[in-house]
């Protein structure tokens, strides 16, 4: 059952320069998410029955056992264990020097910041840790409608991870912030395609990474640079305290803060046990459009976009497939009248091309398929590798490479 949108009292201001949050309201807020044994759903019953945190922690027991638990009531009123540490890290944390360009935030669920979006949803995060571009925050760091998550295989294959690179660069190019996880593979080449068509001081992020640990921590330390290219051109967000380690449960978790902020979910490629189905999944309960991309009946990362396609995602060939499904307008899509007889050749294709196709192949399958020798062959295979054409894989395969 849907819970209904958090208000709380003194509405969400506009909009401005980035106010700093006052040390008892952080510690009101922490202490809440901190309190063992009170999620998120406790949490908002007792913001909707007393108030703010500093009211919820101004009951007797006895008022608190109204909506609550007894455990949850007794809870309630002792500090977490490991409070004062909490605070006086994330305080600091906040206090300190960010990347220059960029700032640190805490957003609560009263916060003008705090995504509508999100609101919207039924387990919305009681605070959300923010990093990225000062400008961003202060203007529109989380764009109404105009955000689409893309996700998929931390293992893709190169055409996968080379699908999700180019979407992510059109789709932001036409006006969409794109979401992702900052995993390895499909989230880390949807990062980096939207950062590609960034543009600076632009007042709308070019992504988004929702994490799964602190926002003191970088996971996995591969994109650690890739990071830090988001906080310059985008903003990070996490609803987990600093010092939270990767663990497993989290990042299913946080799959449902991707799907919530973005108007749809294109899905590059998956397995058929796989977070990026979770992702689908919440997408489509939450009134979201899916979006699948096809591939080889033979690759197992294809086989979860497949089933998402039998049961009713869109299947998309390109970029424009997902605008005019979110109508919204496709660039230079005024096309001119086409003349019969006058569209230009495409050019020859290579016997070799044409032997490969574009599921993955291996040198005894191409050589049974062309008749060539290994040697010629193997030049071949380098020449079209060195113009980006062919992709070199684990196992001594080959791979084609298809554009967006």
């Amino acid at each position: 059952m849907e819970s209904e949108p958090v208000r709380l009292p003194g509405g969400r201001a506009p909009l401005g320069p980035i106010p700093a949050i006052d040390r008892d309201e952080l510690a009101g807020w922490l202490r809440l998410t901190l309190t063992p044994g009170v999620g998120n759903g406790t949490a908002r019953r007792l913001l909707a029955a007393f108030g703010l945190p500093a009211a919820i922690f101004q009951q007797s027991e006895a008022a608190l056992a109204q909506c609550v638990t007894p455990a949850q009531a007794q809870a309630l009123r002792q500090l977490p264990a490991d409070f004062a540490q909490q605070l006086e890290a994330t305080w600091t944390w906040l206090q300190g020097p960010a990347p220059e360009g960029a700032a640190r935030v805490f957003l609560t669920l009263g916060d003008a910041r705090y995504p509508q979006a999100l609101l919207d949803t039924e387990d919305p995060p009681l605070v959300l840790y923010g990093m990225g571009s000062e400008a961003i925050w202060a203007a529109n760091p989380f764009p109404a409608g105009r955000c689409l998550a893309i996700v998929g295989s931390r293992n893709p294959t190169a055409q996968g991870a080379e699908n999700a690179r180019q979407f992510a660069r059109a789709l932001h190019a036409a006006g969409l912030t794109i979401v992702s996880g900052l995993a390895l593979g499909v989230d880390a080449a949807a990062h980096e395609g939207a950062l590609d068509s960034a543009v600076a001081g632009a007042t709308c992020p070019a992504t988004i990474a929702v994490v799964g640990t602190g926002l003191d921590r970088v996971y996995p330390r591969q994109n650690l640079g890739l990071a830090r290219r988001i906080a310059a051109h985008g903003i990070l967000v996490s609803e987990y305290p600093l010092g939270t380690p990767p663990l497993a449960a989290n990042f299913p978790k946080r799959n449902r803060i991707i799907a919530g902020l973005s108007q749809g979910t294109l899905v590059v490629e998956a397995a058929l046990a796989s977070g990026s189905l979770i992702t689908a999944r919440l997408a489509a309960e939450q009134g979201r459009e899916v979006f699948a991309i096809p591939g080889s009946i033979h690759a197992p990362q294809s086989r979860g976009c497949h089933a998402l396609i039998r049961q009713g995602a869109k299947l998309v060939e390109s970029a424009q497939d997902v605008l005019e499904e979110l109508q919204l307008p496709v660039p230079g899509a005024a096309p001119k009248p086409a003349t019969p007889g006058t569209a230009p050749a495409a050019p020859p294709e290579s016997a070799l091309l044409q032997a490969m196709g574009f599921d993955p192949v291996g040198l005894d399958a191409l050589m049974a398929r062309t008749g060539m020798d290994t040697a010629a062959m193997q030049v071949q295979l380098l020449e079209l590798e060195l113009a980006g054409v062919v992709a070199r894989l684990p196992g001594g395969l080959f791979q084609r490479m298809g554009s967006a």
